[in-house]
């Protein structure tokens, strides 16, 4: 096919490729909960918030987000709204999907002998361990597709209000200023969701703090990213030409 013989169209698919890889990933491994202390090889540190204390301890998936972050900027200064519309409702119906398969997967009748093929390893019942890991719970789920398509959709907009005050400059500002406010509404729609509404009913002191915590967390990381959306520009625009890079994004910025 001669679409694919298109520079834009090959950059979009693996874009939109990685952008899905990610996001699956991320709502897959955030099960694991990992101390950053421990991993970053110093001593606890022990916050205390509207009264409610603890360490800081985070989702595993909360490694990859910021990389959705990235993503999701490069393809609206490209691509535009639409782009980002269309790559945000694919990731969520692979995640959909990928919860609909792990919960299959988790009720087919376990083989006798796979049961106890771990014991060596720590695992007494691998179905047990497979049903904690990939059965993560309606409510996190419906919660963490629920707050990144909202983040997805505040993000854009917010991305190309800065983009029309700013123009072409400061692609940083529009990245971290759409990242800003998408995360400040994904931090606590998927926690309000999962853990308020849900069957754990936290109460409002415990889900302000931990919200907090986590979009802390996640700006963090977005700020520290930034270089990587200024080496990720530069390869596109070696990739696809600086005439053909610039009129994407002027195309980009007109029907936003």
């Amino acid at each position: 096919m001669r679409q694919l013989d298109d520079r834009a169209v090959r950059l979009f698919i693996a874009l939109a490729a990685f952008f899905c890889a990610n996001a699956v990933l991320a709502e897959f491994i955030g099960v694991k909960i990992f101390a950053l202390e421990g991993t970053l090889g110093i001593a606890p540190l022990h916050w205390s918030l509207l009264g409610q204390s603890g360490t800081l301890d985070f989702t595993a998936g909360t490694v990859i987000w910021p990389i959705v972050f990235i993503m999701t900027d490069t393809v609206n200064e490209y691509f535009g709204k639409r782009g980002v519309r269309m790559i945000s409702w694919l990731a969520a119906g692979l995640v959909a999907y990928g919860f609909l398969f792990a919960y299959v997967a988790i009720h087919l009748a376990p083989a006798t002998w796979w049961v106890g093929a771990a014991k060596d390893q720590g695992v007494p019942d691998y179905q047990a361990a497979f049903a904690a890991i990939f059965g993560q719970g309606m409510w996190i789920t419906v919660g963490s597709l629920v707050a990144f398509l909202i983040g997805q959709l505040v993000d854009i907009h917010v991305f190309h209000h800065i983009r029309r005050r700013t123009g072409e400059r400061h692609a940083w500002l529009r990245a971290t200023g759409s990242t800003a406010v998408s995360q400040l509404v994904d931090s606590f729609v998927v926690l309000y969701i999962a853990f308020v509404l849900g069957p754990q009913h936290w109460p409002t002191s415990l889900f302000l703090a931990v919200g907090t915590l986590n979009y802390v967390y996640k700006m963090a990381a977005a700020v520290a990213l930034i270089p990587l959306l200024y080496l990720a520009r530069a390869g596109i625009h070696r990739y696809l030409g600086h005439a053909r890079a610039d009129a994407l994004r002027e195309e980009a910025a007109a029907t936003s």
